[in-house]
């Protein structure tokens, strides 16, 4: 049996096998309502028949000024909350494990009214220079993230993840490039820290189950967070009680990665913040492969390993993969879908 394709209990989860649906934004909500659609249904449908060991819906916002586009899904009220409700209750009776990425685009909100961010620069000039958050602003936002995740839960999601990488709101404020604070939000590591250290806390006096964050851990400059701060900062978050990190690049700043783009490429930053903490990580990069993917987890390299474009473009991924890794323990999602496979 293959590493890839096994069963495992981790971060407070009975996996199927380690592969991961990582969240990406489908741009399919007609209506602007953030109501999750049809499409929803079968599109992660698909994938929970395919045998995904984890489906992460894709990032849905906590506010409609944190949609990174007004076709984003979110979960700031009620109807929104009933309809991912059902969305996850049809996952569960595909046999799927169901997470949600909770999000705030911050100043890349490109349709919000008045985009915030911690400090007033904006990501390029196709978008808005938005407002520099007040306390005020801070704490109501802190409490958006909060009410989503109360909604989650009561949608019976199995994990929740808050999006604190690609240059989104969180990611903001834990970069100095984009944090230029004077206060308790700003200036050292630990006040950028402090926005979503108190985002966590707070989930954590009433959530107990799987709480994942992602982190862009490369912004392709030199002026920026240090692997070393990174790493401290993984520290804190295993401390304040995340239970797996889902580790990925850029999205900060309007720059192309300065690196080779191979299968793989993402790999290291993963691997080198798996050295700094004992909770598991999740590496992410055109990891199509699933040789590739059985070898990153046998040499330890990460713990569960994110499949999206190859999710994308096969919904039977892993039906190809168990074929490829000859692994005859892989089950399909009933009799008649392997009969495909022969």
């Amino acid at each position: 049996m293959s590493l890839l394709l096994s069963p495992v209990e981790m971060a407070q989860l009975s996996l199927k096998n380690r592969v991961v649906m990582p969240p990406m934004c489908m741009y399919e909500v007609q209506k602007e309502d953030g109501v999750a659609t049809p499409f929803h249904f079968a599109h992660y449908g698909a994938r929970a028949i395919g045998q995904v060991g984890l489906i992460i819906i894709e990032a849905t916002a906590i506010h409609p000024d944190g949609r990174l586009t007004n076709q984003d899904l979110g979960l700031w009220n009620e109807e929104q909350a009933q309809e991912l409700k059902k969305l996850v209750a049809s996952l569960h009776f595909l046999g799927a494990t169901v997470g949600i990425q909770l999000n705030h685009g911050g100043r890349k909100a490109k349709d919000a009214v008045q985009a915030i961010a911690p400090s007033a620069s904006r990501f390029n000039e196709e978008y808005q220079i938005p407002t520099e958050m007040t306390i005020a602003t801070i704490k109501q936002t802190q409490k958006d993230f909060i009410e989503a995740t109360k909604r989650a839960i009561a949608a019976d999601v199995d994990m929740i993840e808050i999006h604190g990488a690609h240059g989104y709101l969180i990611n903001q404020f834990l970069s100095s490039l984009t944090n230029q604070r004077q206060d308790e939000y700003g200036g050292s590591l630990k006040n950028r820290y402090r926005f979503v250290k108190e985002i966590i806390t707070e989930i954590r006096q009433f959530y107990q189950g799987s709480l994942w964050i992602r982190l862009s851990l490369s912004d392709y400059v030199t002026e920026q967070n240090s692997l070393k701060q990174w790493q401290t900062l993984a520290q804190w978050l295993e401390a304040d009680g995340i239970d797996c990190i889902d580790v990925s690049t850029g999205g900060l700043l309007d720059i192309k990665p300065n690196i080779a783009l191979h299968p793989g490429y993402q790999v290291p930053f993963a691997t080198a913040l798996k050295q700094a903490i004992t909770i598991p990580v999740v590496a992410v990069g055109l990891l199509d492969d699933p040789g590739l993917c059985e070898f990153l987890l046998q040499t330890k390299q990460t713990d569960l390993v994110a499949v999206g474009r190859g999710l994308i473009r096969n919904t039977n991924w892993l039906a190809d993969a168990a074929k490829e890794l000859k692994d005859t323990n892989f089950k399909m999602y009933n009799h008649s879908y392997f009969r495909g496979q022969k």
